[in-house]
């Protein structure tokens, strides 16, 4: 069983959170038009986990594939219980063919460290995508769940942490920093169920345990 995330235009979009019980296979399907202030995407976000790739759901439900397609290897990932509507975001990201390894490690220690300190963040997940099964220009996949959209623009965005600690991977200028290529999708969109679930998927060598993976962050 794989997650995926997948891009697709916004006009009929739902017709892709279709999918479970309709195809064999689907554990999970979600999609939903992204939200104004998302960019980088064709207009829509499905989320996916299933035995069978995208474009093979797709086809059998009788809808065109995705424009772009991510398998996801995860890396980390914290599903927190709760109920009602929430945003879930999808950051898109591709680190540089030449970063070195221990800053792409790094990166990837103080991405995991946002739910530490920003509380907005309900469950959250961090992957790597199989390039070998979906290859293209994205390398990770950060995505967050928020009770609304102001957990996102406001607190996420705006943190003291997110600026002096996340910000620098993202900026060229920084020296020792600016290991993520400049093109990036920031995507997010309503969802009335939970996204980011304890599904049984391995998570680092491991699996979930109520919820979460049962050892500490690993130092930078």
């Amino acid at each position: 069983m794989t997650r995926w995330v997948a891009l697709v235009p916004a006009e009929g979009c739902e017709a892709y959170g279709r999918a479970k019980g309709a195809v064999e296979g689907v554990l999970a399907s979600g999609a939903a038009p992204d939200l104004p202030g998302s960019f980088g995407g064709p207009g829509a976000t499905w989320d996916l986990t299933s035995e069978r790739p995208p474009a093979e759901i797709a086809a059998a439900l009788g809808l065109p594939a995705p424009l772009d397609t991510l398998a996801l290897t995860p890396v980390r990932a914290r599903a927190v219980p709760w109920s009602g509507p929430r945003v879930k975001r999808t950051l898109l990201l591709a680190v540089k063919p030449d970063a070195p390894a221990g800053l792409v490690a790094r990166l990837e220690a103080d991405l995991l460290a946002m739910p530490d300190h920003i509380a907005a963040i309900r469950s959250w997940a961090l992957s790597r995508v199989d390039r070998t099964r979906t290859p293209g220009r994205w390398t990770h996949v950060w995505e967050q769940e928020f009770a609304d959209v102001a957990g996102l623009t406001g607190e996420y965005l705006g943190h003291a942490f997110h600026w002096t600690c996340v910000d620098r991977w993202f900026d060229g200028e920084v020296p020792g920093g600016g290991v993520v290529e400049p093109l990036v999708a920031h995507l997010f969109r309503w969802s009335g169920e939970p996204v980011l679930v304890d599904s049984g998927v391995e998570v680092d060598g491991g699996v979930y345990v109520d919820g979460a993976r049962s050892r500490t962050r690993d130092s930078g």
